[in-house]
């Protein structure tokens, strides 16, 4: 029986770890499919207080589960596949077969890229990509496109500029949706050319399949036109990664981002049941933010346990 089990080992859930650990509960974090979350593709995070010259996502998820580790936490890279919640009994499977049984549980599942193109998944490892820090340099000297106008989309295409020859930036919108500091700058870069209001419609292939180029189609006169470039990064936004919860009993909003009781908590529906993180966040997605939410549902979970263990017969 494990006192406290992480899903997710980004910002919050490793926050959510740091703080659990100090207290004593020995935290176990399941790493997840995609260790660190998706902070690990920001190439420069500017903006997490304590960084003056910045640092990059890997670097700082990287220190985070560290000091985690260094308070007691156990960090296991593997996945869950299938929850079941029960006061003090909450059944997790992993990928390997084997179940874990725990007390209480943190969500942290974090968030996923949201597809830009309907024929997308076909180029994948062909020219398509969702990381400018992962795939950059294999454009080196060629032309790529990036998909989007948030502050992702505008921190790959200022990412590219040091490998690709120029950066074609399609947005559906005349303004970026950025902030103000990434568009200054993206419309600073001489490399980097705007397409303002076009919608992407898919992509081009060579002979041999691989990326060739983006139809793009005017929302102002529908004209359509092809951007030619042999990489396109799509940066549209993201998805959170709750359908592992689905028939499990925790609430999710229409977008699917898991509901809380109360905005001031990390507490679900479920009784021991706390979640953190990207995947209860629709509104600011930030690292920051996560972190500042992971640590509450650390406390949440300590106050909890500590309920439990001064109440006879509740264990």
């Amino acid at each position: 029986m494990e006192r406290l089990v992480i899903l997710g080992s980004g910002p919050a859930g490793c926050a959510a770890a740091i703080y659990a650990a100090r207290a004593g509960l020995k935290p176990l974090i399941l790493a997840g499919m995609q260790p660190g979350g998706l902070l690990t593709q920001t190439n420069h995070v500017e903006n997490y207080p304590g960084f003056p010259d910045g640092t990059t996502g890997f670097d700082l998820t990287d220190a985070m589960a560290r000091q985690a580790q260094r308070f007691g936490t156990t960090l296991k890279f593997q996945a869950a596949t299938k929850l079941a919640f029960s006061p003090h009994n909450n059944r997790i499977l992993l990928d390997d077969g084997t179940e874990l049984v725990a007390e209480s549980v943190v969500l942290a599942l974090g968030s996923r890229h949201r597809l830009g193109l309907p024929d997308e998944k076909q180029f994948l490892g062909k020219g398509l990509s969702y990381c400018a820090t992962c795939d950059g340099a294999f454009f080196r000297n060629q032309s790529v496109a990036v998909i989007g106008g948030g502050d992702m989309a505008l921190e790959e295409a200022l990412a590219l500029t040091a490998f690709a020859s120029e950066v074609h930036v399609i947005h559906r919108r005349e303004a970026f949706s950025a902030t103000k500091i990434l568009a200054d700058r993206v419309l600073a870069e001489p490399k980097i050319r705007i397409h303002w209001n076009c919608l992407p419609l898919g992509l081009e292939a060579t002979e041999t399949g691989r990326v060739a180029g983006v139809r793009i189609q005017s929302t102002t006169s529908s004209e359509e036109t092809l951007v030619s470039c042999t990489g396109v990064f799509v940066a549209v936004g993201v998805l959170p990664n709750t359908e592992l919860l689905e028939g499990t009993g925790i609430l999710l909003d229409e977008q699917g981002y898991i509901k809380l009781r109360d905005a001031a908590r990390s507490l679900t529906n479920l009784q021991g049941v706390f979640a953190a993180g990207d995947c209860a966040d629709p509104t600011y997605r930030q690292a920051i933010v996560a972190a500042g939410m992971g640590a509450k549902a650390g406390m949440d979970a300590v106050h909890f346990l500590s309920e439990t263990d001064n109440q006879p017969g509740q264990k």
